[in-house]
């Protein structure tokens, strides 16, 4: 991704090009796997005074391995997805079974590259038993 940095000396000249490639992390408090995100409410105190408060979702920065590729993979979600991965039977059927719209970009990348693995294995099955 390209940055316009302005960088240079006083006469105008740039030190550096004025655009620079560099990487851009989008740092959302949202899990990558269910789309939990942040809630807002009020905190009511004992003399019922109400203040806004954001309840944040438990995210866990976690590396889950997929059967499939035989690789790890670095997530950050939820102590409830979390649960729900080992629940399902691993990360590879949970990718397989949640929808498209809960899903990260870096997860949906996954789970298509998840899935022609998947189908390439079934296919070279089919083909050793004809």
């Amino acid at each position: 991704m390209l940055c316009p940095y302005r960088t240079g000396n006083q006469a105008g000249a740039p030190l550096f090009p004025a655009f620079i490639i560099c990487e851009v992390y989008i740092m959302a408090r949202r899990c990558e796997l269910t789309g939990k995100n942040a809630l807002v409410g009020n905190k009511v105190s004992h003399a019922n005074n109400k203040t806004k408060t954001r309840f944040l979702p438990n995210l866990c920065a976690v590396s889950l391995m997929s059967d499939a590729m035989g690789l790890t993979y670095r997530l950050r979600i939820s102590a409830i997805a979390l649960k729900s991965v080992e629940h399902v039977g691993g990360l590879d059927a949970f990718l397989l079974k949640q929808s498209n719209d809960n899903l990260s970009v870096k997860a949906l990348k996954l789970k298509r590259s998840i899935a022609k693995k998947v189908e390439a294995q079934r296919a070279e099955t089919v083909k050793a038993a004809a």
